[in-house]
């Protein structure tokens, strides 16, 4: 740590760093990050200093000041195993896509009708849940159910940490209920998958070739009356390599939507390959957080039992009715600890 400190203020002062504002940016950043943690390295061997002087002075003394000098190490054996576990956890690589903004891709899997109205619901979860963050989620396209719901729908939800909050979110999320239309009461199961994709800075976005894209527009949807759009301002682009097709339409300026949209695949063609590099390199993690592995399903809601479970680390909770209605943070910091757990496992193995 010491040695990358020392590495980092080298670089920082090289001219052609200076004349770089992205590698300027990221080496500060990374500079700030590890003379906090030199300060707090150093502040923990000066305690370990300390408690081998009280134990030499316990061990030498008697009476009223061996009783001192224990009670001092017990106090400061305390402080060094709050300050190593908060050192340890301080070593943990952050994510640098964490206070990114991101985009929210929800399509309904098997189930017809129910899981499209289940996509609805889970829309409608994440949408309460960035209110109460003061988070902006903004539809950019969507494809609704012909029974209420919809077979997809995306949205880009904007806020401070929002892609660290969600990004625990990507795989097939599975509901157990009785749909309204059951008239024998029978529970369905019924499954949507959703996709949580990092929105890009310009400076990490894949560069697409405009020969590879194919761009349509077309006359946004609308509910008919005085808002019904009439004029081609929606867009579709097809990336033709891959066949990935992205569309938004809730703009109503044509360039609103198109930036929109090249945002948006971007982000999907980016994800794949992270997903195919992380594949090459190892095998799956068991908490598949930030890997765009949606073929897992991760959760399944029970509202018979009011429970909710989560498969990758066997979290219950029966506390459903508030979670779908945007109380997700149970869930969140219990898959965070988690992840935080696994990381420092697999440092600590490292070393």
């Amino acid at each position: 740590m010491c040695e990358r400190l020392q590495e980092v203020r080298l670089l920082l002062a090289q001219p052609e760093t200076l004349a770089d504002g992205t590698r300027l940016r990221e080496l500060s950043r990374e500079h700030a990050r590890l003379e906090n943690l030199d300060g707090e390295y150093r502040e923990y061997r000066r305690l370990e200093s300390d408690l081998a002087a009280t134990h030499a002075l316990a061990d030498s003394e008697l009476g009223e000041l061996r009783e001192l000098a224990m009670a001092e190490s017990v106090e400061l054996e305390q402080r060094l195993r709050t300050m190593g576990a908060d050192l340890a956890a301080s070593l943990i690589p952050v994510d640098p896509r964490d206070e990114r903004n991101l985009f929210l891709e929800i399509r309904a899997g098997t189930g017809g009708d129910e899981a499209a109205i289940f996509a609805g619901d889970l829309l409608r979860m994440y949408v309460r849940y960035a209110e109460r963050r003061d988070w902006r989620v903004e539809i950019l396209s969507q494809n609704p159910g012909e029974h209420g719901g919809f077979r997809e729908v995306i949205a880009r939800v904007e806020g401070q940490g929002a892609y660290s909050a969600l990004k625990f979110e990507s795989g097939t999320h599975r509901v157990q209920r009785v749909p309204a239309t059951e008239a024998q009461g029978r529970i369905h199961t019924s499954a949507c998958t959703v996709a949580i994709l990092p929105e890009l800075d310009e400076v990490d976005a894949i560069t697409l070739n405009p020969a590879d894209l194919k761009i349509d527009t077309f006359r946004a949807s609308g509910a008919g009356g005085q808002h019904v759009n009439k004029t081609d301002s929606a867009i579709r682009i097809t990336h033709l390599p891959s066949g990935i097709v992205v569309e938004c339409q809730d703009e109503r300026s044509q360039h609103k939507n198109r930036a929109r949209a090249l945002a948006l695949l971007q982000a999907r063609l980016t994800d794949a390959e992270r997903s195919r590099q992380s594949a090459q390199r190892s095998e799956e993690r068991r908490l598949q957080v930030g890997s765009g592995d949606r073929s897992q399903r991760i959760r399944t809601y029970n509202f018979p039992q009011g429970r909710l479970t989560d498969h990758r680390i066997n979290l219950t909770l029966y506390q459903l009715e508030d979670i779908v209605a945007g109380g997700l943070d149970p869930v969140i910091d219990a898959l965070r600890q988690e992840q935080r757990a696994q990381a420092l496992e697999a440092l600590l193995g490292s070393t």
